[in-house]
């Protein structure tokens, strides 16, 4: 699979309009994630109100990939419950990891599913699961 198969639409759409590219005053939480083989370098803003993710955003900069998501996933995130987060989070790394494909699982990952085929190629794997990794610490943080 070439690199050029990887940047569908909806990733270069994430990647130029990354709506969530913002910090959010008084978050709950700041997660950094850094690769430093890549140069990929953000920051996760978090605020919590009870149980509920009820903003988040990101600072930092990367390739394509890692911004784009990056976004899909904090539009994931917004709203829901800390226990639903990590059945997101789970199943994302887990498609990544090659260990569910059913599209009916998949479905909770919206348009963070358009990612999987990046774990045929290991080089960007990293990019693409930077965010997701440093959303599992900073909800291990607060649990």
């Amino acid at each position: 699979m070439s690199l050029n198969e990887i940047y569908t639409e909806l990733i270069r759409y994430h990647n130029k309009n990354p709506r969530n590219r913002k910090e959010i005053p008084n978050a709950t939480i700041k997660e950094r994630g850094h690769n430093p083989s890549c140069g990929d370098d953000i920051t996760l803003h978090i605020k919590i109100d009870g149980e509920t993710v009820i903003d988040a955003g990101f600072t930092g900069v990367g390739c394509a990939i890692s911004q784009a998501s990056t976004s899909m996933m904090i539009d994931l995130i917004k709203g829901k419950r800390v226990k639903d987060i990590n059945k997101i989070l789970e199943t994302f790394l887990s498609m990544i990891r090659k260990e569910i494909d059913d599209e009916s699982e998949l479905s909770i990952l919206g348009d963070a599913a358009y990612l999987k085929n990046i774990s045929n190629m290991p080089a960007r794997v990293k990019c693409g699961v930077l965010s997701w990794h440093s959303l599992k610490i900073a909800l291990e943080k607060i649990n």
